[in-house]
């Protein structure tokens, strides 16, 4: 996208409306998330609210009850109760479980029962951004944190291009015919999507069976919980050999853009539309069952040629109709991203034209951009079609702090309560990228199980205490500044970058590294001292050791920009010891950024590319996966592509070894010019960058360590005693 749980034994579905809950498989669940402690619980079932899931905690003999209307639901009430009674958080970025040992009694009988018959989970582009190397115990993690915070509608579409190797080649497609149309693992995305083809590739046979057996696992624990997965369906993305195996087709061409060729699609006009997409959906259910809810988006990003309403509402009856064949019970999810990606062309004539085609209850829409950019109120609540409220925040997996926490914490209650909001019926998380920010998604999920706003200021010292596991006066004033900086950001898309992610320049922002900063940054210098004094007293919380490194290294990154453009007016006023003192602190800048982000797991490019080539059986394999692994988080395609710098991690790893050498070879180039009295060569150092950086995407030398170095509160310490002064005096 450009910018513009885990229980082996079968739950009973969440629709029932009085499930019986298998006591081995919630009994192993618990064992996972708090080992150990499993007898201390003891597990019920309950009826639905109204046909909505429900929880209730209470007491017997010593013993917590669980009651819940299904898997999701108990899971739902242990977390609750870890959080209110025991002060406990669970996690990407740092897991608090240091529970006592007598574990506290539920004083009276709690109830709580969600107002969302959905809770929709994933993006396409989180499959890529974060998802595209992780094996099945990370999948098991997951899937468990899924069920921990009510997530109930997944989006599952690992392994679907196993499917359509099965499907083309029974309609007499070669292997290299298919090498010419499957891309490689970390662009399956944009593949599905009908963006790309064959980018990344060739695609190994061993990854379409392994990820195959993946989903089935992924699919299987799932279900155990009561989960309704999504799976995917024909959007007309042919192979290029599609217009000349079938002379007769309506096959067009269509571009994305962003430097790749032509994709070619099937027009739904096309009596072979439907012929595929129920050959698809067949051999789907064959292989992995259904849930009779599939989603297809067939104009992401890419425009439909004609706005003529009497076209869309034909082609959407196809699109479903290939769905329907094959499965009567078909219910259309669709992203609702195009509608404000290329709002120009969808006017309400259009978009009515899109969704009327379908009926109303064979049809979901995610208002992907809820939080920032509602598409809902412009749409007559998408004209009476069921529709999700969803938070997307993240664009290609960017670390920087950002969010609007208020809007979250308010805006899916103050919307299921607006006479106007007409057919919402769920929340959901629709992210590019996921590991990052994580008190932002964690406040998103407490609407799961309430129907009113979340006070945001008494939520982020609550999070503060279970997060700490300790109740720090500083630590809660610090999450109050961010509460009222970084997390109240304005309507840009995704957080500010840092200049250093920057292919090198003297501007202050380019392209895709904007750099302009929606808070005042004095705030979070001020939460950074608050929590390097709280230090040490939590520094044994996981996850204040993540939120520490995570704020010094946004202060650091936000730094770089004035000390950027001091380097810069110190060349154009020719003051040569300006210049070499400033740019030597440019570069030091990010060898100080670098030595911090060594010290956490979370920031490793090393873990990245060793869980890229863990997936390969042979050394080809190895290096296939790590070309992609190096090009996604950098350029994106070849090295004139249009997407460099989209993703723009700060990771360890990443800003030493290619950020900083790009700049090393501009101040060097820049230097020999002041020293020559001669004008900077741009053309001539553009070229040179392109070829170096197209050089780093394609090595394979084991120069970026998987492991952590150094200590995390130390090196935040010194970082802090080095730069604080200085910082404070730049802005």
């Amino acid at each position: 996208m450009k910018k513009s749980l885990i229980i082996f034994v079968v739950f009973v579905c969440s629709l029932n409306v009085h499930a019986q809950v298998d006591q081995k498989a919630v009994h192993d669940f618990i064992e996972r998330v708090v080992p150990g402690r499993s007898g201390s619980f003891l597990i019920e079932s309950i009826a639905q609210d109204n046909g909505k899931d429900a929880f209730e905690l209470d007491n017997h003999d010593g013993k917590i009850i669980l009651r819940g209307s299904n898997g999701l639901s108990v899971a739902g009430a242990l977390n609750y109760y870890l959080k209110t009674y025991c002060f406990a958080d669970i996690g990407w970025n740092g897991t608090n479980l240091n529970l006592p040992a007598s574990l506290p009694m539920v004083k009276g009988k709690v109830h709580k029962s969600t107002p969302y018959q959905y809770r929709y989970y994933l993006n396409y582009c989180t499959f890529n951004y974060s998802m595209a190397w992780w094996d099945w115990s990370r999948w098991q993690k997951e899937i468990d944190w899924m069920a921990l915070n009510g997530i109930n509608m997944p989006l599952a579409i690992t392994g679907e291009e196993a499917i359509w190797q099965g499907v083309y080649k029974d309609m007499g497609f070669t292997d290299k015919q298919l090498d010419a149309f499957f891309c490689g693992p970390a662009y399956f995305s944009w593949f599905w999507m009908g963006n790309l083809d064959a980018w990344g590739g060739p695609l190994p046979q061993n990854w379409m069976d392994t990820h195959k057996a993946l989903q089935k696992k992924i699919l299987e624990r799932e279900r155990s919980f009561g989960m309704t997965p999504v799976l995917s369906s024909f959007t007309g993305h042919v192979p290029p050999s599609f217009k000349d195996k079938f002379p007769g087709a309506k096959v067009k061409k269509t571009n994305w853009g962003a430097g790749f060729p032509d994709v070619y699609i099937l027009d739904p006009d096309d009596p072979m539309f439907e012929t595929i997409g129920k050959k698809y959906i067949d051999a789907q259910t064959k292989e992995f069952g259904t849930d009779h809810l599939y989603s297809a988006d067939t104009f992401n990003e890419n425009t439909p040629p004609t706005n003529d309403s009497t076209y869309l509402d034909g082609m959407s009856k196809k699109v479903f109709n290939s769905m329907a064949a094959a499965d009567p019970k078909a219910v259309w999810v669709m992203q609702g991203w195009m509608f404000h990606y290329n709002n120009q062309f969808w006017q309400p004539q259009q978009i009515k034209a899109l969704l009327n085609a379908v009926p109303n209850d064979q049809m979901i829409v995610l208002d992907l951009y809820s939080e920032s950019h509602p598409v809902w109120n412009r749409t007559e609540a998408y004209y009476g079609k069921p529709w999700i409220w969803s938070m997307l925040q993240n664009f290609g997996g960017n670390i920087s702090l950002f969010g609007r926490m208020r809007h979250v914490a308010a805006d899916p209650a103050i919307a299921l309560h607006d006479p106007e909001s007409k057919n919402l019926k769920g929340i959901g998380l629709t992210p590019e990228g996921i590991e990052q920010n994580p008190a932002l998604f964690e406040l998103m999920l407490e609407n799961v199980w309430r129907d009113t706003p979340i006070d945001a200021d008494a939520w982020v010292s609550d999070y503060a205490r279970r997060r700490y596991a300790q109740d720090n006066s500083q630590a809660k004033q610090a999450w109050h500044l961010l509460l009222n900086s970084v997390y109240s950001s304005g309507l840009s898309e995704g957080g500010p970058e840092s200049i250093i992610v920057a292919r090198p320049t003297m501007k202050p922002t380019i392209d895709r590294v904007l750099t302009q900063l929606s808070y005042d940054p004095k705030q979070l210098i001020k939460a950074w001292g608050l929590l390097i004094n709280a230090a040490d007293s939590l520094k044994q919380s996981d996850g204040f050791q993540y939120d520490l490194v995570d704020v010094t290294r946004q202060v650091l990154a936000n730094y770089a920009l004035p000390l950027q453009q001091k380097m810069v007016a110190a060349y154009k006023s020719g003051d040569k010891q300006g210049f070499k003192t400033n740019s030597t602190a440019f570069l030091q800048l990010m060898d100080d950024i670098d030595a911090l982000l060594s010290t956490r797991k979370d920031f490793l490019l090393g873990k990245w590319i060793s869980d890229a080539r863990a997936n390969g059986i042979t050394e080809g394999e190895k290096n296939l996966y790590e070309l992609n692994a190096r090009d996604l988080v950098t350029l994106w395609g070849d090295k004139e592509s249009e997407l460099r710098e989209y993703s723009n991690r700060q990771w360890a790893g990443l800003i030493k070894g290619f950020y900083k050498q790009r700049w090393q070879l501009y101040i060097s180039a820049l230097d020999k010019a002041m020293a020559a009295g001669a004008t900077f060569d741009d053309k001539a150092f553009d070229k040179q960058v392109k070829d170096w950086e197209w050089g780093w995407v394609n090595k394979h030398d084991n120069a970026y360590p998987d492991k952590i170095k150094g200590d995390a509160v130390e090196q935040s310490k010194l970082l802090f005693a080095k730069y604080n002064n200085i910082i404070q005096q730049s802005y």
